[in-house]
């Protein structure tokens, strides 16, 4: 059992957008520094610091090492940066939980942070050896021999973010593999636009709980303007409107649109854990603990049902049963994707035949899942969700008085991962 004392995030906006300017180790030194405040902790005391990160920027090799000294933490704190996609701000934390259970660290700084604003255009291969032509020329005839090469298709940029979203082994994109779920499950269009009106509408009614979680973040170095709020959340949204946007990723029989799945979004997480007998020493009161974390591996073409897989080791490592937890927060990659799951959560003949259980896993209750909303509209920064899910299921629990609380996502690649929670 590990101690969460606290967690911040900045607000969740849109790729693009508000926090355009703010890179990933920016927006992770900013919730580094506010854990510390809020928590009153001594930075000297942190032994590490651990935070996922998908997208890997440039200027930021290791960034959970720029975010730690960027955070204020001193020069002998070591930090290591984890990725397991969207997963990886889930990783973080169970990363810290093992370092503590084996008695390496008791203090950890963990969470996620991407910025996919700042995911780049890259030159492809044709232009990458024109450029390596040019710098290893010596000669004047040897460097125009090289421009000769040059076309203008080698001007055609890759794009890395529709890169990271395809996989590479079946060669779908995600939204694609939301497709695949939606006709196997026989979600349908007006289900997937139902859903997505019922995540505005609970984001919106829960701005001002979130409001606990989120810690103000200027949106450039000027430090002139500050972001307040997650800016996804649509007021006034209607299911008419989402009725009109076309399919994005199957242009003719398709039914998941831009209006039913996660906006691309920037944004960061940072979480204070101890182990018991240090949070008692330090006198730091925990939100909650983290009683069990589990991973789960699929067929990459379903990738959206890893949580049903890893729910399914986690309950069973824990004797549980899902009557057992009072919130479940289940990352909204895709509407297609999560009443997928929720169908086969319930389904007896996808415990037998994919699960080898006897019985099913067990229904989720509607009045339970993502209560404050999802990242539909909140927003999926793939490194940091993990870590938000996390967070924002904790905070609920303290709200309500106490108990127990799932917090699960799939995984692009094919994996799953959740995550049993206390509340203290």
């Amino acid at each position: 059992m590990i101690a969460v004392i606290d967690g911040v995030r900045t607000p969740f906006c849109k790729a693009g957008g508000n926090l355009r300017a703010r890179h990933a180790d920016d927006l992770g030194a900013v919730v580094t520094r506010e854990i510390i405040a809020r928590t009153g902790i001594d930075p000297e005391l942190i032994d590490e610091v651990i935070f996922g990160n998908v997208a890997q920027p440039m200027h930021a090799a290791n960034i959970a090492r720029v975010i730690a000294l960027k955070g204020g933490l001193g020069e002998s704190v070591i930090a290591q940066t984890v990725h397991r996609n969207c997963a990886s701000g889930i990783q973080s934390l169970s990363t810290a939980a093992l370092q503590i259970e084996a008695g390496v660290s008791s203090l950890v700084i963990a969470g996620g942070t991407e910025s996919m604003s700042g995911i780049p255009l890259v030159y492809g291969a044709e232009m990458t050896a024109l450029f390596t032509a040019l710098f290893k020329a010596r000669t004047l005839g040897q460097r125009l021999a090289a421009l000769r090469r040059f076309r203008l298709r080698h001007l055609k940029p890759v794009v890395a973010l529709l890169q990271g979203l395809t996989d590479p082994v079946c060669g779908m994109n995600m939204g694609q593999t939301a497709e695949l779920l939606a006709r196997e499950f026989g979600v349908t269009r007006d289900e997937q636009d139902t859903f997505a009106l019922r995540s505005h509408e609970r984001a919106v009614a829960a701005r001002e709980r979130l409001a606990d979680e989120i810690v103000p973040t200027f949106t450039d170095e000027r430090f002139d303007r500050t972001q307040r709020i997650d800016d996804g959340p649509r007021e006034g949204q209607t299911l008419e409107s989402l009725a009109k946007l076309r399919p994005y990723f199957d242009r003719n029989a398709g039914t998941v649109t831009v209006g039913n799945a996660c906006p691309v979004t920037d944004g960061a997480v940072a979480m204070l854990l101890a182990s018991p007998k240090r949070a008692k020493e330090l006198k730091l009161k925990p939100l909650g603990f983290i009683r069990g974390v589990e991973y789960a591996a699929l067929d990459n073409r379903r990738m959206g049902l890893g949580p049903v897989y890893a729910t399914a080791k986690l309950l069973d490592r824990l004797g549980v049963t899902m009557d057992h937890f009072k919130i479940v927060e289940l990352n909204e990659a895709f509407a297609a994707q999560v009443i997928a799951n929720e169908r086969a959560f319930a389904s007896p003949d996808f415990a037998r035949d994919k699960l080898g259980r006897d019985k099913p896993i067990g229904e989720i209750d509607p009045d339970r899942l993502n209560v404050n909303g999802g990242a539909i509209a909140l927003g999926h920064p793939v490194g940091a969700s993990g870590s938000r899910i996390v967070l924002t299921a904790l905070k609920e629990l303290k709200r309500r008085g106490g108990g127990h609380a799932l917090a699960t996502l799939c995984v692009g690649g094919g994996q799953g991962a959740a995550v049993a929670l206390e509340a203290a």
